[in-house]
């Protein structure tokens, strides 16, 4: 199953369901997943440590 399938199946379900209040919470779950892989793999991730 393809990544963008899941996504759109996941919006549709939440626009269905009048679920808008989830829609923040799943993209700030999606830019901390995001965060990690890249400060993973940078230069910049001495940097993004010292956020947190």
């Amino acid at each position: 199953m393809a990544k963008s399938r899941v996504l759109g199946e996941l919006f549709q379900f939440l626009r269905q369901e009048k679920k808008y209040w989830l829609v923040p919470i799943v993209i700030v779950f999606a830019l901390f997943g995001l965060l990690i892989v890249f400060s993973q793999t940078s230069a910049v991730a001495p940097f993004i440590y010292t956020l947190f």
